[in-house]
């Protein structure tokens, strides 16, 4: 089964009203769909240029501005719910930060079906930053979702860097995991890079990388994004020989589109020059 791939490289922008995000967010999707794609990817935190809606003393404080933006997550989450259905699409928003019912955070990734229905992953490990400064906590569930395209898994920028997530959603049957990341200097994009092509590689599978890019110098949250998104698949007979099937050009502003097969997954499992996602397990001899 073959399937597009729409991944972006999304840029921050100062909005000032809502119709004008309403706007930008369904110029980007129906890019995309025009060109085939069937599966669009955003990057994490792309909702925070949402901040930009409110008064200065708002935006510019990193606990004022997770408060503000709970007034308009129902109306995030009907504004993709729409364009998925419109486009018969399923869109991965890139993440919003949600205030749960005890009062906490949670980075949220929602995931938007062609049929109207809505899932999330939480991201599972923070950063430093979120610890420490923004106060989000983790999630407690690893998730998986059933398409038409099979199970898809989604690793929330630095859950991608820790294999044993990604390892529990393949063995729950997933052959494709996106990869929202929002990364504020090359060393933090090479990060979660080479933990893509690492889980694609030990699991023989596709992930999926999508990044936040350019400066926001008016956000205390997102001021500074680096990045490119990208399609990474196994490395292995049948697929590109360095795993990287698509790459945006760094920092450009840009949809990076491609099309894969769902089915060479199997096939290299099976066929492969090596066998990375069933010799999973000889690990423990030597642990």
């Amino acid at each position: 089964m073959n399937v597009k791939i729409a991944t972006a490289q999304y840029n921050i922008n100062f909005l000032e009203t809502w119709q004008n995000y309403q706007e930008k967010v369904a110029l980007w999707v129906e890019e995309a769909a025009q060109q085939d794609a069937k599966i669009l990817l955003f990057p994490e935190y792309a909702s925070m240029e949402l901040a930009s809606l409110f008064e200065e003393a708002v935006y510019s404080s990193l606990s004022k501005q997770l408060e503000a933006m709970q007034t308009l997550h129902d109306d995030y989450v009907v504004l993709y719910q729409s364009l998925a259905t419109q486009y018969q699409c399923y869109i991965q928003a890139g993440t919003f930060p949600v205030r749960i019912e005890s009062g906490a955070y949670r980075n949220r990734a929602y995931l938007f079906m062609p049929d109207g229905g809505v899932d999330y992953q939480d991201k599972l490990i923070m950063t430093r930053f979120e610890n420490e400064q923004w106060l989000i906590e983790s999630g407690t569930e690893i998730k998986t979702f059933d398409t038409e395209y099979g199970k898809i898994a989604i690793n929330v920028c630095y859950d991608s860097e820790f294999p044993l997530l990604a390892r529990t959603q393949v063995e729950a049957g997933c052959v494709l995991i996106l990869v929202p990341t929002c990364t504020d200097t090359v060393a933090g994009y090479n990060r979660v890079k080479i933990g893509c092509q690492a889980r694609a590689l030990e699991n023989q599978c596709y992930v999926v990388q999508s990044s936040l890019v350019g400066d926001a110098v008016w956000s205390e949250a997102v001021d500074v994004n680096v990045g490119a998104a990208a399609i990474y698949t196994p490395v292995d007979r049948g697929f590109p020989d360095n795993g990287i099937l698509a790459i945006g050009s760094f920092n450009a502003v840009q949809w990076v589109i491609a099309e894969i097969c769902l089915d060479d997954i199997e096939t290299v499992r099976q066929q492969g020059q090596v066998f990375n996602y069933r010799d999973w397990s000889l690990q423990t001899r030597f642990c």
